[in-house]
């Protein structure tokens, strides 16, 4: 009889099991090079399963996404997934150190999960110039049924991936690069793959849409408006926000976010304007919103956005963006409920950009004086398998060097933290541009921007408030601009031709299954 009970009990437990696993999501992608003129230039591209931009992933809290890549081109290639946590499983990551290229003419295949997420996030090319080429596409990672959202569902959702672009060939674009050259300015913007007025979206009267919308450009901040129309922000790269509403928005490089807007304007059409920030060159591009059934004709003029070098709307827009303590999350508790307030930090670590010469007279772009260089072995494989002389454990400093000119070295660096510590990093920006930051695999309670470091500000930002991120923008204001975080991972710059030339920090984490990396 005992027996009897023990083999029922192991049956309603394994049923119960079979039930709870989440759905599997197959992808079988074509990695292609092919011809593109998105600006009425022709160019060599890079297309998924013959589209550019790419497919896109749609798909729910805890879904397993099973992606096969065929690389069809004739140079290895990586995808890297900008906001998925790979929880246990960075070998998924996609970037080089991590992940081992895929050859020429041969596949891979990721393992993922969007385990405990929600939100509006996108993947990229992350090896070479790539990037420049196109290979993007969005993610959306929609909320479990039962899970409350925080407003009314949606008539539709309107995807945009919006990006800076270069008519120039991504390869010239590396050469360029590799020559120790910077990149020219960016030849327009790019709304969805299109140019101006290449895409239009349908919304009747009286209803509310989303859009989300991801910057996959190359460098520039840009800004998002719809003429007429008031947007109320709801989510920022997986968290629900205070839902404010902006007349525009700034999106700077690598960033994602969903705004709602109601469709009650005179019927008509309308433009949606997307345009440079802090650029040399103001750059603007323009979709159609237009109303089912109406014939009137875009009116007037684009409307105007922040001037060009107005740093204080951007910083003062970012710090008015908040979590949503009451609403859930991916999971029906609410978002305030984490407790992130009372983190233990153990740890502060000060991270400064700069950029400088080394020999040769090549540009490199450093973090606190190093800049870093691949090693020939991925480091993730020598930590696993204990391979040394790969790569210097504790290579980059906590604090940027005592003078501020000094000689950048380059070497394949990661900083050392320990496993489950909580570390504040402060981000210091001396140079006249905007720095974006993300961290691989990992989320940041972002908890204060600007002014010049001081070791009080550790004290003085209200950590209650704080914005759950895959990354963050620095500023630049009054010569330096901080932003304060805690986790762990690896940090890489959002723009491109900074990553391409070794501004990043590998992080070593010791006591864990291998180092994040």
């Amino acid at each position: 009889m005992g027996a009897l009970a023990a083999i029922c009990i192991f049956l309603i437990v394994f049923a119960s099991s079979a039930r709870a696993e989440t759905p599997y999501r197959f992808f079988d992608w074509e990695v292609t090079g092919g011809d593109i003129n998105p600006l009425g230039v022709r160019q060599k591209g890079i297309l998924i399963n013959g589209q550019f931009p790419g497919p896109e992933i749609n798909c729910q809290t805890n879904d397993n996404l099973i992606v096969n890549v065929h690389n069809r081109l004739l140079e290895p290639f990586l995808l890297s997934w900008n906001g998925l946590q790979h929880r246990k499983n960075s070998w998924q990551d996609g970037v080089s150190g991590t992940n081992c290229p895929i050859p020429p003419g041969q596949n891979f295949t990721y393992r993922m999960q969007a385990k405990d997420q929600i939100g509006s996030f996108f993947y990229f090319p992350s090896l070479a110039f790539h990037k420049a080429g196109g290979g993007f596409g969005a993610i959306r990672i929609h909320s479990r049924p039962g899970v409350p959202v925080p407003f009314d569902p949606p008539a539709d959702e309107l995807p945009m991936l919006i990006g800076d672009w270069h008519n120039t060939n991504h390869e010239s674009l590396q050469a360029m690069l590799d020559s120790g050259k910077q990149l020219p300015s960016p030849d327009g913007i790019l709304i969805n793959g299109k140019g101006p007025n290449g895409v239009s979206f349908t919304v009747e009267e009286g209803k509310t849409y989303r859009m989300r919308i991801s910057n996959v450009g190359l460098q520039s901040t840009l800004n998002f408006r719809i003429h007429d129309h008031n947007m109320t922000l709801v989510e920022v790269e997986g968290t629900h926000t205070v839902q404010n509403a902006y007349s525009s928005l700034d999106v700077h490089a690598g960033q994602s976010l969903s705004v709602l807007f109601t469709a009650n304007r005179p019927a008509g059409e309308y433009h949606v304007v997307v345009s440079t920030r802090f650029a040399k060159r103001a750059l603007n591009s323009t979709a159609v919103l237009r109303y089912a059934g109406s014939s009137n004709p875009v009116p007037g003029p684009t409307p105007e956005g922040p001037a060009n070098d107005d740093f204080d709307f951007s910083l003062n827009q970012a710090r008015s963006i908040r979590t949503n303590l009451t609403a859930s999350g991916p999971r029906p508790n609410p978002q305030g409920s984490y407790h992130y307030g009372s983190i233990n930090v153990s740890r502060t670590i000060r991270l400064a950009n700069s950029a400088g010469r080394t020999g040769g007279s090549k540009q490199r772009y450093a973090v606190n004086g190093v800049s870093f260089v691949e090693a020939d072995t991925p480091l993730k494989l020598a930590d696993y398998y204990n391979i040394t002389g790969v790569f210097r454990l504790g290579g980059i400093p906590d604090a940027p060097p005592a003078r501020a000119a000094a000689a950048v070295r380059s070497e394949p660096a990661v900083m050392d933290s320990d496993h489950r510590s909580f570390v504040e990093i402060v981000f210091e920006n001396s140079e006249d541009s905007v720095q974006s930051w993300h961290l691989d695999g990992y989320s940041v309670f972002v908890v204060g921007y600007g002014g010049i470091y001081a070791s009080c500000m550790l004290i003085c930002y209200d950590r209650s408030l704080t914005l759950t991120l895959f990354g963050s923008s620095v500023y630049s204001q009054d010569g330096k601009g901080s932003v304060e975080s805690a986790e762990q991972g690896r940090l890489q710059p959002r723009r491109c031709r900074r990553s391409f030339h070794g501004s990043g920090v590998p992080e070593g984490v010791d006591g864990g299954a291998g180092r994040a990396g």
